[in-house]
């Protein structure tokens, strides 16, 4: 069984506009809800959804074809991004759009919703809340290293770090080993421990007792983060609060009745074995995947 993570009730999305306004349409049919990342990551976000909005037609992009979205430069990013959601929203017409993924949400989130007239949530590091429940005053932040990089990740601890001590962790690997243990690779233990390891900082007495994961892929490696911490922390997952997000804008389920279908689409143009099973287990139902090459 995956180990589960703290999943206290905060709001990770503090300091992002969300449209709050609800659509009359959506009271008399499911909606349709597209989840974009850049891999099989936000598949911990698109879990929490489903539990959410059961009745609702999910359809889960991962653009693979890019991955990982760190390697790119931000031009090149908001370029993609934006290129990728005008194909899923041309074809999909969904109703509202997820962006489970720390880089593309902190970074082209703007430029998708001066886009595209469709209601976006994304998501950001969960600085707010670890440092108002940390007791240590010790949090960690472990994100990719373009995410620890960015402006909005270092304004986010300037507003809300509320006197803690708050250590960036930019792993370049954590997100690839996740990404292959999802697709069938045995986890790289002794490669796990040396990417969290700068996470657990010790000083005059204290040590890190909350660590924010500000990456969707890192969920997927719930077990082997508990097993190779050196000591127990909160680990924070911004999953259920998206969620509650979702419920927020297109409002509560009309019906009790759970969708038995998802699409899953892959940029990279091709599935792989055993893949529906994959996101079968993410609540994607009898999940049918398609390519989506963009060339």
């Amino acid at each position: 069984m995956q180990a589960a993570f703290d999943q206290v009730a905060f709001d990770p999305l503090a300091g992002m506009k969300h449209p709050t306004v609800q659509r009359a349409d959506l009271e008399s049919r499911p909606p349709t809800i597209l989840v974009f990342d850049s891999g099989l990551g936000g598949l911990t976000v698109h879990r929490e959804l489903v539990r959410a909005r059961p009745d609702a037609r999910f359809i889960y992009c991962a653009d693979d074809a890019a991955f990982p979205y760190g390697d790119l430069t931000e031009g090149h990013l908001v370029a993609r991004v934006v290129a990728v959601m005008e194909r899923l929203i041309g074809t999909w017409q969904p109703d509202c759009i997820v962006i489970a993924c720390n880089t593309a949400s902190t970074l082209v989130m703007p430029h998708l919703r001066a886009r595209f007239p469709v209601p976006f949530i994304g998501t950001v590091p969960a600085i707010k809340p670890a440092c108002e429940h940390s007791e240590s005053r010790m949090v960690s932040v472990l994100a990719t290293p373009g995410t620890v990089a960015r402006d909005y990740t270092k304004a986010l601890i300037a507003e809300y770090g509320g006197g803690c001590t708050v250590t960036l962790v930019g792993s370049p690997r954590l997100a690839g080993l996740a990404e292959a243990a999802m697709r069938g690779a045995e986890p790289d233990r002794e490669a796990i421990a040396s990417e969290i390891a700068p996470c657990f900082v010790e000083s005059d007495g204290r040590r890190t007792d909350t660590v924010v994961l500000a990456c969707t892929h890192y969920p997927l490696l719930a077990r082997s983060l508990h097993a190779l911490a050196p000591w127990p922390v909160r680990w924070l997952d911004p999953a259920p609060a998206i969620a509650r997000r979702l419920v927020q804008i297109i409002g509560n389920p009309a019906s009790s009745h759970a969708s038995t279908s998802g699409t899953a689409i892959l940029t990279g143009g091709s599935s792989l074995p055993g893949l529906s099973g994959v996101f079968s287990q993410f609540g994607l139902g009898e999940t049918r995947v398609e390519p989506l090459p963009l060339h």
